[in-house]
């Protein structure tokens, strides 16, 4: 466990949909040794999602790795490289995630554009927009409720 501790986690953004793991340890080996290689996958499709990390066991390497090839381009699509934060950090995965907007029937609206799932209400996650969610009152009593007559 030791080791893990000294690990650079590198984050490889803007990838190519059809970036294999092995392109991806290509090219990084010359800048280093390259411990691990993880591209995201869709769950539903079990496309690539566009983005990866990549392990390198030494901080100077992965520093040089990070200036090389940030901005370079593979697959017609710049990448960006840069040291991955701590899934707490980003907010990945943690907390309540906002609402997401369904692909319902809005006869005004939805007149030229083709049916299917509508955009994500982006709330929640401690919104710094101005917007108030329900994590700013978790610790508050309940108002009374208006009685039903």
């Amino acid at each position: 466990m030791e080791s893990e501790k000294n690990m650079k986690n590198l984050f490889v953004g803007n990838m190519s949909f059809q970036t294999t793991e092995s392109e991806l340890k290509a090219l990084f080996e010359p800048f280093g040794q390259v411990s691990r290689v993880h591209i995201a996958m869709d769950r539903e499709t079990g496309r690539a999602r566009g983005f990866a990390f990549v392990e390198m066991p030494n901080d100077a390497e992965a520093a040089k790795a990070i200036q090389g090839l940030d901005g370079k381009d593979v697959g017609g699509r710049n990448l960006k490289v840069n040291e991955a934060r701590p899934k707490g950090a980003s907010g990945g995965g943690s907390g309540p995630r906002g609402g997401g907007g369904g692909g319902g029937f809005d006869r005004d609206r939805d007149r030229d554009r083709p049916r299917g799932g509508g955009g994500g209400g982006g709330r929640g996650g401690n919104s710094k927009s101005g917007r108030f969610s329900t994590e700013d009152y978790r610790d508050s009593p309940r108002q009374p409720r208006e009685p039903r007559w």
